[in-house]
């Protein structure tokens, strides 16, 4: 069984896996993950390897509630072994009833949260995540709401998701200011295709202690070595949803890094996870999974490879820092 290790998230004391299992394919029709006895699976195997971090979010799965429900359903007695993450307030995603308002606003919040609550079968959510920025709300309300959750012992710590370096400052510097609890972590896309947080974000974080989360840190798969020019395994969500990304890759340069691990001899998915703990602030890969053996290959990677100073320049050579190769993921 697979030795985990485990990080502090931000400057708070939550110790969360180094790599944590993104919850994003429970319920996705088409998955061995849509349905229970699938997620069932997934779940107890993250839990098995000592995945402790579980990050989900109210708009995954097929329809609203969909994932968080299969995971409440997944977690009965064994609750108490996990660090509960969801998010709330996607401005991209229609509310589940119209007259909510605004997604960052306290009304929303509320009403989300009891929700989350519910679906997930428990009385608190350890980490819960603004999950975009809301430009109809001002910040400050989304706090003060935010710390009205902790108060009530509804929400243990808040993060958030796909802000910009300067929002991240901003809200670290409005909750100091108004009395509210801090951001302790921050969820942004983030692989060797999509370096763009190098230019302020992951700075940012590591200046003020906010722990830093990537989202599709393996490329939706293209970083598992299942991949080439080619093309992949056909039941992959990549083959089946995305073939654009494969048609778009930089191949030379992940070819290139293909001879690097095999001079290395470890397999990319090593390569790819033990660059990414590198980085700083960071604090846990967010990798998914729709089989019970993609999360022991995930947990096998935390400790599979250490990259030196050197192995880092030759990556960064091949995939530099702020550069972004291709169009948006999600």
């Amino acid at each position: 069984m697979t030795t985990m290790t485990y990080r502090t998230l931000g400057r708070s004391g939550l110790r969360v896996s180094a790599v944590g299992l993104g919850c994003n394919n429970f319920g996705r029709p088409g998955s061995a993950t849509e349905t229970q006895d699938g997620t069932d699976r997934v779940l107890h195997a993250a839990l098995d390897h000592g995945i402790t971090l579980l990050d989900g979010a109210d708009i995954y799965g097929h329809e609203y509630g969909r994932s968080e429900a299969m995971m409440g359903h997944a977690l009965r007695g064994r609750r108490d072994e996990v660090v509960l993450a969801s998010k709330f307030g996607h401005v991209d995603y229609e509310s589940p009833i119209p007259h909510w308002g605004a997604k960052g606003s306290r009304r929303y919040i509320r009403l989300a949260v009891e929700g989350s609550l519910r679906r997930l079968q428990t009385d608190t959510i350890d980490l819960y995540q603004f999950h975009t920025p809301d430009p109809l709300t001002p910040l400050e309300e989304t706090l003060a709401a935010l710390h009205e959750l902790i108060d009530a012992g509804k929400v243990r710590y808040i993060g958030h998701s796909n802000f910009a370096g300067w929002q991240l400052a901003r809200a670290d510097l409005l909750a100091e200011l108004h009395g509210h609890p801090c951001f302790i972590s921050a969820q942004n896309e983030y692989s060797l295709l999509r370096r763009g947080a190098d230019r302020e974000l992951l700075p940012a974080a590591a200046e003020l202690g906010v722990g830093f989360l990537p989202y599709y840190p393996l490329y939706n798969g293209l970083f598992t070595g299942k991949f080439s020019r080619e093309g992949g395994p056909a039941d992959t969500r990549i083959m089946r949803q995305r073939p654009h990304l494969v048609e778009t890759a930089p191949w030379d340069r992940i070819e290139a890094l293909e001879a690097f691990c095999a001079a290395r001899g470890i397999g990319m998915l090593e390569a790819t996870i033990g660059w990414l703990l590198s980085r700083p602030a960071l604090a846990s890969v967010i990798a998914g999974a729709t089989t019970a053996e993609q999360v022991a290959q995930n947990a096998a990677a935390v400790n599979a490879w250490t990259p030196t100073e050197e192995d880092l320049a030759e990556i960064d050579a091949l995939f530099p820092p702020g550069v972004d190769y291709s169009a948006p993921s999600s």
